[in-house]
Parts: C-alpha cells; sequence; structure tokens
C-alpha cells in the first residue's frame, strides 16, 4: 500500500524552533517525528510514502539521501506555492501516479491507531473515503465529525461550545482514499480537504467515520512536542510504535554509565552528551551532543542537539532549541521554549516564555 504524509506546513505553532526546520525534522526521544510516522506507516504494510512538501523541502530530501527510512521507499511532491491540506494531497497523487487504495496522515500526528482497521472498514463500507476519528475531552477546540451507526458521515460541527457539542470525536488526522475521491481537486489549485472535499463527499453519502481506540497527540506545538517525549520517556504508550524507538544513544534510566557525581534518573542520553561535574537531570531527554554543565538541574524537559545548559542553570518543564545556549544561573521553567541557536543573558529567569517570541 502507498501513503501519502503531509509535511508541507510552516510550522508556525512551534516556533521558534521551526524557524529554518520543519517541524517534521525534530527528534522525538532520538529519532525525528517524520521517522516516527513512516515507522508507524510500515508496520501496517505502507511500502511507499510521498512526502507532499511546501516548507523547506530541501530538507527532508537531504535528510533521506537514500530514497528511503524505516523501510519506506520515499518519493517527494513539492508545492511551487501553498495548495492546502486537498491540494496538496491531489498534487502528490498526481506525482506518484497513485490509482488504487491508499493512506493519508498528517506528518506532526503521532498515534498508536490499527491503520490496518481502518483500511479493512474502509473497504467493507465502499465508500470514496474514511477519516479516522478519536475522542477528545474538549472538542470546543476542533472539529467534531457527526456520523450514524453504520459509520457514515452526515455532517461537520466546527469548534462547537462544549455544552452543544453533538459528539467528542473529532478528526484525527489519518483518512484512507480511494483516487476518484480527489477528483473534485484540480491539480495545482489550493483546496481544503475540511471545508469543501469531506463536505461534498459527505453530501453524496460517500464518506464515512471509524472510532480508534489508542494513544493519540498532535506533536505540532511546544506543550504537545514536550508530553509526547515525556509519554515515551516514561512507557505510558503501550503496544505501539511508539514504545521505545529511539536510535542507539547511550541509553534510558539504568543504562547510562556516568561519574558517580552525575545524577541521571528515568531520563534519555543521546550519543555524545557531556556532563561536566555534579549534575542532576530528571525525566528529561537529551538528544544527541547536549552538554549539561557542573551544577545544572534538568527536570521534566527537551533538550534538542547540540544544545549547552550552563553551570547552576534550571531546565524545568521546557523545551531548549537545537545548539542554543543556556549561559550560567539561567532559569528556564513553566513551559518556556527557548529558540534554535538562541543565546540567553547570564543569569536570566525565563518563566512560559518563548525567546526569542
Amino acid at each position: 500500500m502507498k501513503a501519502v504524509v503531509l509535511v508541507g506546513g510552516f510550522g508556525s505553532r512551534l516556533r521558534p524552533l521551526t524557524i529554518d526546520v520543519p517541524k517534521q525534522m525534530i527528534p522525538v526521544v532520538g529519532v525525528t517525528m517524520l521517522e516516527r510516522v513512516l515507522r508507524h506507516l510500515r508496520s501496517h504494510g505502507v511500502e511507499e510514502a510521498v512526502l507532499a512538501l511546501g516548507y523547506l523541502p530541501d530538507v527532508f530530501q537531504e535528510a533521506f539521501p537514500s530514497g528511503e527510512s524505516m523501510g519506506v521507499k520515499l518519493r517527494y511532491s513539492v508545492e511551487s506555492e501553498p495548495l492546502d491540506t486537498a491540494g496538496a494531497v491531489r498534487l502528490a497523487v498526481d506525482t506518484a501516479q497513485i490509482d488504487s487504495t491508499f493512506l493519508v496522515v498528517n506528518g506532526d500526528i503521532l498515534s498508536s491507531f490499527d491503520l490496518s482497521s481502518l483500511v479493512r472498514f474502509h473497504k467493507k463500507s465502499k465508500g470514496m473515503a474514511t477519516i479516522a476519528l478519536t475522542p477528545v475531552d474538549d472538542p470546543s477546540r476542533f472539529g467534531v465529525v457527526v456520523s450514524d451507526k453504520h459509520g457514515r458521515v452526515h455532517s461537520f460541527v466546527e469548534k462547537p461550545a462544549l455544552d452543544s457539542a453533538p459528539t467528542n470525536l473529532i478528526n484525527a488526522g489519518a483518512y484512507v482514499f480511494e483516487p476518484e475521491a480527489l477528483t473534485v481537486a484540480q491539480v495545482g489549485v489550493p483546496i481544503s480537504m475540511e471545508r469543501l472535499v469531506f463536505p461534498e463527499l459527505a453530501k453524496r453519502r460517500e464518506l464515512f467515520a471509524l472510532e480508534m481506540p489508542g494513544y493519540w497527540i498532535d506533536a505540532g506545538t511546544p506543550a504537545s512536542l514536550l508530553k509526547v517525549s515525556l509519554d515515551i520517556l516514561k512507557g505510558n504508550i503501550k503496544g505501539s510504535d511508539l514504545s521505545g524507538l529511539q536510535s542507539a544513544g547511550e541509553g534510558l534510566d539504568g543504562s547510562v554509565s556516568v561519574d558517580p557525581l552525575v545524577s541521571v534518573k528515568g531520563s534519555y542520553v543521546g550519543r555524545d552528551c557531556v556532563f561536566e561535574g555534579i549534575v542532576d537531570v530528571r525525566n528529561s531527554v537529551l538528544e544527541e551532543g547536549v552538554t549539561i554543565c557542573s551544577q545544572a538541574t534538568v527536570r521534566d524537559s527537551v533538550v534538542l542537539p547540540g544544545a549547552v545548559v550552563g553551570e547552576g542553570a534550571l531546565i524545568d518543564c521546557s523545551i531548549v532549541g537545537h545548539g542554543a545556549i543556556v549561559p550560567p544561573g539561567s532559569i528556564v521553567v513553566n513551559g518556556s521554549v527557548v529558540s534554535r541557536y538562541a543565546e540567553l543573558t547570564p543569569g536570566c529567569q525565563v518563566v512560559g516564555e518563548r525567546i526569542p517570541s
């Protein structure tokens, strides 16, 4: 089976971590977000994926020079201008000449969904497209999908009030399509899947939906990126490709061999990390090449590749970007995000901020 992976967005919600890198190329416990998506697809029979590219397409092409990742052959569909969701999928289908049932997934969604069962349901329903649904506590933040007991979609309600939402099931960003479903979208013309294609298919009674059990997260915000990283770290995601998938770094808690003065508990430590003197790292992710200086503390946080946490600094419940420098005595706490290659002022206090904003 083939799949289209939507990775063309600007990553605006993850700024400033995405100023010069697509969000799907940010590591999530040793492995990029995109590689996690590809491995999940491969486990459900996908042998070829078309990356629908827009923002910084060269980054993806240079990252996979062999044209393959996680056992999946890669092809590239590059937008010359933003085409929205359906436009991007339509161009990808045309580029790769997809002529049979295929999957579409958002590249910033990480889940443990049984995509094989979604495909089986789609074929049994004999519709043109099928949407994976997931329940959420607060559907007022999303568009909800209303379907009958057979899964046939009747309507969409965008961001309903919590007390009047007809359901708590939302579009989970994973779909099964027949190529004919996209005939309403012209190649090279911007068109929205959610606002135009899906409502048209629903009107024709050719659109179905299926609730999918399991872990699901939109990893496209700093808070959700931090959450999924710590969920993977703590083993909170059972029986899925998200659990235990990391590169061959120095290990997780209990497998890190360091100086007795270094306290590393419940954490992932990537290759070539350096601990300078007495440090305290707890429940955190240190990606490749991170330096933690003497007397520094890192708790419930993610420190991305090449970053330096200075002497006596505190990082708590926050994300430090690729190559950033947190100087001695600095405090970065309460969901803060430090940009790629940023250099903070010594002794500064960053509380719940994005630096630079």
